[in-house]
């Protein structure tokens, strides 16, 4: 039986290269995208190697949907050379950015940078993909728990994100037909680099956060990765238009 095929769109850091490394280790094959950082996407591609599986990287900005139709037909080239196969089993839309700025001083220009990556690149690249996605796989959107609770400064961002849950459950009943199951993972505040790595970084915040959360601490990318990665296993098969916030239950 050939192993599961799963894209993830900005593998080459943060939850997107956590989210792969997992996936790899529970035996699937990898096409990561990345923006600019080819160097690190193609480490990403030799530590999955160095798993067993299979892996290959591509360049895509998911805030350009002019360039979606020349990435899809990429990803057919690369599953016909790779894989000897035309389609691909899980789409795991994680590639985005974070503009921490207060509602009152947002430009348009930030509106628009958030509005393409997030919202509208989530829509119109899972379109551009459907053909190439497997009858029965499965699609997972990452959203925020700041659609939930709010946070000063993020105001754009979690409008987008509130906007991708939305989506998400008309994806789930339009693509059920074809056997996709879409559902959301909700990252609450998580150790990276995002948004400049503020709260992995300052420590006050850090423990402001913890403090917040039903488990008493910040999550980590295996928190977020190992969540994804769980959902997309066999035995999730019947979980569809569902949220899941992954944030050890902040603000309960």
């Amino acid at each position: 039986m050939n192993a599961p095929i799963a894209l993830v769109t900005g593998a080459s850091r943060g939850l997107g290269k956590n989210t792969a490394l997992k996936l790899a280790a529970r035996g699937s094959d990898l096409i990561l995208t990345y923006r600019s950082g080819a160097d690190e996407a193609q480490q990403v591609v030799k530590e999955i190697e160095a798993l067993g599986r299979r892996a290959v990287a591509l360049q895509l900005d998911v805030a350009r949907s002019a360039g979606f139709a020349a990435f899809a037909d990429e990803v057919k080239a690369a599953l016909a050379r790779v894989w000897q196969r035309d389609s691909f089993d899980h789409l795991v839309n994680n590639a985005g950015i974070g503009i921490h700025v207060p509602f009152m001083e947002t430009s348009e220009e930030q509106f628009d940078t958030l509005m393409n990556t997030h919202l509208k690149g989530t829509f119109f690249l899972t379109q551009k993909l459907l053909p190439l996605l497997a009858d029965g796989g499965r699609i997972v959107n990452i959203s925020t728990g700041l659609a939930r609770f709010t946070l000063p400064g993020h105001a754009a961002y979690a409008a987008m994100k509130g906007g991708i849950e939305v989506l998400s459950r008309y994806m789930a009943k339009e693509l059920g037909a074809r056997g996709i199951a879409v559902n959301v993972v909700a990252p609450g505040a998580i150790e990276t680099d995002f948004g400049g790595g503020v709260v992995r970084d300052n420590a006050q915040m850090n423990a402001g956060i913890a403090s917040q959360t039903a488990l008493g601490r910040v999550g980590l990318p295996d928190d977020i990765g190992g969540a994804i990665a769980s959902l997309l296993e066999p035995g999730n098969r019947w979980i569809t238009g569902q949220r899941i916030e992954v944030s050890g239950g902040m603000f309960l």
